[in-house]
């Protein structure tokens, strides 16, 4: 860990919390073998903390490395990286307020990136999705030929402008990005994220949902934005349990 924190000009335990949030958002089938999470290097915020491309749930220190916003990584003989780091780096680019950015494919919210139905908050854990949550056409500047990914900053400059000051964006027919002023809090919003897509789902079954308020969803948002630790602890003592 400290080697690795060494070379990449940042504290141990912001380190370990970029580790943590690999493992946590694979714990919670936020991420499974794809999808990433990063982090605004602290001293830097021309670039950003991700790990090598290779899944979440084997990330370790070694794996870290740091990338400008022009999506080249800073070190030479950088290993390979995501090839959506551009979902990052526009974003951080658009968004001096986001320290942190998860990509996800959560399975859960696939079905609001392709239907009519809009993915609103239902209880009060994902208040902070008020108030809207738009979903990117990768089709309206790109054509209709791409594989839906972000390769380029072209592509994510388009993506962070859908994303605007909102806390989450849709991806139609791929997944979503959730962002947060801190690490934990992106981790958390995502899980949420993922967790309140379930609810609205089961809720849609039995008739038109009861959703929040935008002013319950900033009031709701503003409470747990105090909680989060919580469940950080929580998750945190979860990726330590014995295995089968």
């Amino acid at each position: 860990m400290k080697d690795a924190a060494t070379r990449l000009a940042i504290n141990e335990a912001a380190l370990a919390d970029l580790i943590a949030a690999n493992h946590i958002l694979y714990d919670q089938a936020v991420l499974d073998g794809f999808g990433h999470v990063s982090l605004r290097h602290p001293d830097d915020p021309e670039s950003f903390l991700i790990a090598r491309s290779m899944a979440p749930a084997l990330v370790t220190p070694a794996d870290i490395m740091r990338i400008g916003l022009d999506g080249i990584p800073r070190e030479a003989n950088a290993p390979r990286p995501y090839l959506e780091r551009f979902v990052h780096a526009e974003i951080y680019r658009a968004r001096p307020d986001v320290s942190s950015v998860v990509h996800c494919h959560s399975p859960a919210l696939l079905p609001f990136t392709v239907s009519q139905v809009s993915l609103r908050p239902v209880y009060h854990m994902a208040g902070f999705l008020v108030p809207d949550v738009p979903v990117f056409e990768i089709r309206d500047g790109f054509g209709p030929a791409t594989d839906t990914l972000v390769r380029n900053a072209e592509q994510g400059a388009a993506l962070a402008a859908c994303l605007g000051n909102r806390t989450a964006v849709l991806m139609r027919g791929h997944g979503a990005t959730v962002v947060g002023s801190a690490l934990r809090q992106a981790v958390f919003r995502a899980v949420y994220t993922e967790a309140n897509a379930r609810v609205q789902l089961d809720a849609l079954r039995l008739g038109e949902p009861n959703y929040l308020t935008t002013e319950e969803g900033l009031a709701a948002a503003a409470t747990n934005d105090g909680q989060i630790d919580r469940d950080w602890a929580l998750w945190h003592k979860r990726l330590s349990r014995p295995t089968a």
